[in-house]
Formats: structure tokens, sequence, C-alpha cells
């Protein structure tokens, strides 16, 4: 690691909520549009998906889904109301 280079530690969970959800988001139009807007954005998030791609094996297992959703479930507990609609809008 290079002076000029930055690290961001993330828990396998967060790392594969993120992953997944960089891959069901990025080549979407409002994504892309939203994106476009600053374009040099592209650079770190292509940086980001790319190493989530290549360093996460539950990708690749056949019970990807179920991982996935207890990942995001823990995140979930984890959050507690952080982030949670109001209710009546």
């Amino acid at each position: 690691m290079t002076e000029d280079d930055f690290m961001i530690r993330l828990t396998r969970d967060e790392a594969l909520v993120l992953s997944d959800w960089l891959h069901r988001m990025m080549g979407t139009a409002d994504f892309d549009d939203l994106v476009d807007r600053d374009r040099a954005v592209w650079s770190p998030l292509y940086r980001i998906s790319g190493t989530l791609e290549t360093s996460l094996a539950e990708v690749f297992r056949p019970d990807y889904p179920v991982r996935l959703q207890e990942a995001r479930n823990r995140l979930l507990d984890a959050l507690g109301e952080v982030g949670r609609p109001t209710g009546d809008a």
C-alpha cells in the first residue's frame, strides 16, 4: 500500500450486502444517471465493486441467497431504527 492509497475496512456482512447492491444498481438508468452527474465517481465505484466481486467466495456458492439474506438481517438488526421510514408520509 502506497502513501496515496486509502483502505476501507468492512465486515464480511457489509461487504456481501454492498457487493450485491452494487451489482444490482450499476447499469440501471437511475443509478447511472445519478453517478453521471459526477463521472469521476465511476473510478472508485468500479474499483470497490471489482474488489468485492473477486474477494467474496460466497457469491459463487449455491447457498448465496441464504447467506446474503442472513447478512442483511444481521446488518438491519444492528442498525435498529436508523434509516427506517417514519411511517406516515
